[in-house]
């Protein structure tokens, strides 16, 4: 027999046994699950091509157990990236301006400090820059409010005191020796606590999570870090950035104390509006920032998907999450963006696209608005976006009328953010961790994390195509204006703007019956966050909605 003979007769040999191994081989699951798990998905294969796939399953199962035994880093994204980019899109030019804010050099000290702890940023940068108050004194006076009041409102998790202290004589040490970093110098602020900050706990909000150390610091708090502001406290995140409750209980609105805060920045939301802070940091998945800002009366900015690097802060959906600011006005918030966005090495989804203020006249804007959500809203939410409809109008918008797209399998795209998320978490399920979440119900993170489980990748990639034909439909319709009129929560733009990766800002328009805030939504064009908060800005020069604090946390008498 010749070699070649021997080899072909070894191989088909080697074949038989392997076959028959393969054959007679037994997983833990029987064919008869096989064909009852398909019902979970809307197929139907028949006994044969069940009885074809038997062992392939198996492979695939004994590939899922192997790939579990290999422990991925919290900060490593998928290899495949989101895009957030429509079809022919065509990235903005980077020319950024170098934007400036006046600090007004008139600011007297005020005499109470409740007072001071509602002040604006540029105030607060007046009375630190000119030596009136120090950043220490100004520290102490939101410890202290976070001491008194924290306990009714549940906002914060963690107070950083000794790190606040020692930012804040820093700064004031720097300002003495000429060193003034800007206008954030000296100011205190507080971050929700899916950001990472060494030293301290990172809880995530949630039980298996509440003494996790992580020991480097997120990357936008390194950025506020060297511009001088100071970090006084980790505010609450729902559980798993999921609503208003928490390991440690249910975070409330300010306005109404029976009120959850809700969405998942709550504590960001609740403490700035109560005056606990001076701004806050938020993240956005599907309306964890513009909620919080609507409920508690602050304004929120949910930047264009990839502007704030994220290196460091949890993830709940790769391809939806965003960082951003809540303040207690549109200026405040375009301080506090133009501070922390660009580009991060450690954050793959970043760019190095600047960001310019928008000097227009609200005349000069086009602008759009969702007329039939407009109208489907008859509560005190909607009624009161029409009066300020009517504002605008007298402030020179023109807005002309459009609808968003309705020919969309809307009712299965959260299975992106829920099979991301599954994802993320997938350890905290295959451990049971899951189980010591304090809610269980159908609509917890926890029953959405082992949910997760059972959905297709090829249900998650067709998805994703349609979201895909969703963004270049969106971008044909909003390319043509600067700035679209919305309900923050009426009909489906929450949703179809957070998997399109569009800018939103949600500002103040009054109160419902009851005293508790109202709000509508500025959206924009990718990277054009400038000019809704231009026409924010401006339309808060000519109301008094932003300037409203809550009246358990703020003598009236000082209005």
């Amino acid at each position: 027999m010749t070699s070649r003979n021997l080899l072909a007769s070894l191989l088909t040999f080697s074949i038989i046994i392997l076959f028959s191994a393969c054959k007679s081989q037994e997983f833990d699951f029987s064919k008869k699950d096989v064909k009852s798990g398909q019902k979970l998905v809307g197929l139907d294969f028949d006994k044969q091509s069940v009885n074809t796939m038997y062992r392939y399953l198996g492979r695939n199962k004994t590939g899922y157990d192997s790939l579990r035994k290999y422990e991925t880093d919290n900060e490593t994204f998928p290899a495949l990236l989101f895009d957030p980019h429509p079809s022919g899109y065509t990235m903005p030019e980077n020319n950024p301006t170098g934007n400036q804010w006046d600090i007004p050099e008139d600011i007297a000290l005020p005499s109470s400090d409740e007072e001071i702890a509602f002040m604006s940023i540029p105030e607060l940068a007046s009375l630190i820059k000119s030596k009136k108050l120090s950043s220490e004194r100004l520290t102490q006076i939101y410890l202290d409010r976070i001491k008194k009041y924290d306990a009714k409102l549940q906002s914060v998790i963690t107070v950083t005191e000794e790190l606040a202290m020692k930012q804040a004589r820093e700064a004031d040490r720097q300002l003495a020796s000429g060193n003034y970093k800007g206008i954030l110098h000296g100011i205190p602020y507080g971050v929700k606590d899916l950001m990472a900050v060494e030293g301290y706990p990172t809880t995530w909000g949630a039980a298996p999570y509440k003494n996790q150390m992580i020991n480097y610091t997120s990357t936008v708090v390194k950025k506020l870090e060297a511009q001088g502001a100071v970090l006084i406290a980790k505010l609450v995140s729902g559980s798993l950035a999921r609503g208003d409750v928490w390991f440690g209980g249910k975070t409330k609105n300010p306005w109404d104390l029976n009120q959850g805060a809700s969405g998942s920045s709550a504590g960001s939301g609740s403490a700035t509006s109560a005056g606990l802070v001076a701004f806050s940091l938020g993240t956005e998945t599907l309306g964890s920032i513009t909620s919080p800002a609507t409920r508690n009366g602050v304004t929120g900015l949910r930047p264009t998907y990839g502007r704030v690097s994220r290196h460091g802060v949890m993830s709940l959906s790769w391809s939806m999450d965003k960082v951003g600011p809540l303040c207690r006005s549109a200026e405040d918030t375009e301080i506090v963006f133009n501070a922390i966005y660009g580009k991060d090495p450690l954050d793959p989804t970043t760019n190095d696209i600047g960001f310019s203020q928008v000097d227009k006249r609200p005349s000069d804007l086009k602008v759009a608005y969702l007329k039939e959500d407009i109208e489907a809203d008859s509560s005190d939410q909607g009624k009161n976006l029409w009066a300020e409809l009517e504002v605008l109008k007298e402030m020179g918008v023109n807005p002309d009328p459009i609808s968003l797209p309705k020919n969309y399998p809307y009712n299965v795209f959260d299975i992106i953010l829920r099979a991301e998320a599954g994802a993320f978490f997938d350890d905290l399920v295959l451990s049971k961790g899951v189980d010591q979440m304090v809610e269980q119900h159908y609509g917890s993170r926890a029953n959405s994390l082992r949910q997760a489980r059972l959905i297709p990748a090829v249900e998650y990639l067709q998805a994703n195509r349609q979201r895909r034909q969703l963004m270049d439909d969106i971008h044909q319709l909003f390319k043509d204006y600067d700035v679209i009129i919305a309900p923050t929560f009426r009909g489906r733009q929450l949703f179809i703007t957070n998997l399109t990766g569009h800018p939103v800002v949600s500002i103040p328009t009054g109160f419902d019956k009851r005293g508790r805030p109202t709000s509508m939504t500025f959206i924009g064009n990718l990277y054009d966050e400038g000019s809704i908060l231009a026409l924010a800005k401006a339309y808060q020069k000519v109301t008094d909605f932003d300037e409203k604090h809550p009246p358990l946390f703020y003598n009236s008498q000082n209005d």
